[in-house]
């Protein structure tokens, strides 16, 4: 696949060396409408409901461990003010891992969930390995960070499974940092690369083809045409994040790839039914 200028081009690297779905589902965060988000047990839950994928954020600590977490604080989904009520900074880059372990990440979502804790990358991965699923992690970057796309290269080359999903497709990388897609693109030519951000146009997706296998717009932005001329540039895209069910209908209509959710179950129904 193209993730380098002097790849193969991205017409033929767009189609996967595996037999996909027609649409990806893709359970956002997890199944983050029926589990805490960004946890194991949301992964969990996004196999069972019908998920294909599972999107997670991705985060650097205080000592450079890569963990699944959205915000860049901890205050929404964590007990941090009740655990740290001394520290003045909530921010997930000042805190090591050890100290993060120490935090649930489940009771805010409901009692069932208490002392469900912050997953670090590599368990976060061992779980949808063992689940089926497929992964697009999204890259947290405040600045352009080598060292974290230098890390998650690490981790995808430490694990034989996740190399070879890196070449069919079941692995995706994704960051509104260009940057950082191409250092990984430079480091890791396997691996899908998924850019986030604006609408582009005609030329634009020319240069975007260049270091990057797809584009993954907010559903909003998502037309039939946009789409289309996507395809035309040997391009794949998944739609964010698609909840009601006349969106849904809307992209499977559009024709996207993907389709990013908080209900994989949802989206499941709509293509069973349009198949």
């Amino acid at each position: 696949m193209l993730v380098t200028e002097s790849a193969t081009p991205v017409r033929q690297a767009a189609v996967p060396a595996v037999r996909r779905p027609s649409v990806i589902v893709v359970a956002h965060r997890g199944a983050s409408a029926s589990a805490p988000e960004n946890t194991l047990a949301a992964l969990r839950t996004a196999a069972r409901l019908g998920a294909h994928m599972a999107e997670l954020d991705v985060r650097r600590t205080a000592d450079g461990e890569l963990v699944v977490l959205h915000d860049p604080t901890l205050r929404r989904t964590t007990n941090v003010d009740a655990v740290y009520p001394a520290r003045r900074s909530r921010r997930v880059e000042d805190f090591t891992l050890a100290e993060l372990r120490r935090l649930d990440a489940g009771s805010w979502f409901g009692p069932a969930f208490e002392g469900e804790p912050i997953p670090t990358l590599g368990e976060a991965m061992t779980t949808m390995k063992s689940c089926g699923l497929g992964a697009l992690i999204e890259l947290k970057v405040r600045r352009r960070d080598p060292e974290l796309a230098q890390r998650i290269v690490d981790q995808v080359c430490a694990d034989a499974h996740w190399r070879a999903a890196g070449a069919e497709g079941r692995l995706i990388v994704q960051s509104f940092d260009w940057v950082t897609l191409r250092a990984i693109g430079r480091l890791l030519p396997g691996v899908r690369t998924a850019v986030l951000g604006k609408t582009h146009t005609r030329y634009a997706l020319r240069r975007v083809a260049r270091y990057a296998a797809q584009i993954n717009p907010h559903h909003l932005r998502v037309t039939a045409s946009y789409v289309r001329h996507v395809h035309e540039h040997g391009l794949a895209m998944f739609g964010w994040t698609v909840n009601t069910d006349q969106a849904i209908r809307r992209l499977i209509r559009d024709g996207v790839d993907g389709i990013i959710t908080d209900y994989p179950d949802r989206v499941a129904a709509h293509l069973a039914i349009a198949a």
